[in-house]
């Protein structure tokens, strides 16, 4: 998982079309390369809802959880075979130029549905 951060504030309308239509062509380098699996950007944090459940209860709150100078700002779900494979094809995300890309395996747990046939 090739999780991006960015300040969303920080890229003009013209950056971030630019942005998603570099990272769509970004994508389909990774799909002939039988790489790629998904990708989306995200809302503003604006629009995020965050969670908790204590003692039984929901407890919801708006807004992301923390407060940070990055935010979450989209993700690209990839195929690699090592760790380093992974952080070549993060170098090479479009939205990286703005901000960080941060690489993690995904586990895999047996018993989730598989979404190829959801």
């Amino acid at each position: 998982m090739l999780l991006i951060y960015l300040d969303e504030n920080s890229l003009s309308e013209a950056e971030r079309a630019q942005c998603y239509q570099d990272s769509a062509g970004f994508a389909r380098q990774l799909y002939t390369r039988r790489q790629y699996i998904s990708a989306a950007p995200l809302y503003p944090t604006s629009s995020a809802k965050s969670v908790r459940v204590k003692n039984g209860k929901a407890m919801v709150t708006d807004g992301p959880f923390a407060e940070t100078h990055e935010q979450l700002g989209g993700f690209f779900l990839i195929e690699a075979d090592t760790i380093e494979e992974a952080t070549r094809i993060a170098s090479q995300i479009p939205a990286g130029r703005w901000g960080t890309v941060e690489v993690r395996p995904v586990l895999q747990v047996e018993g989730l549905p598989d979404a190829a046939s959801a």
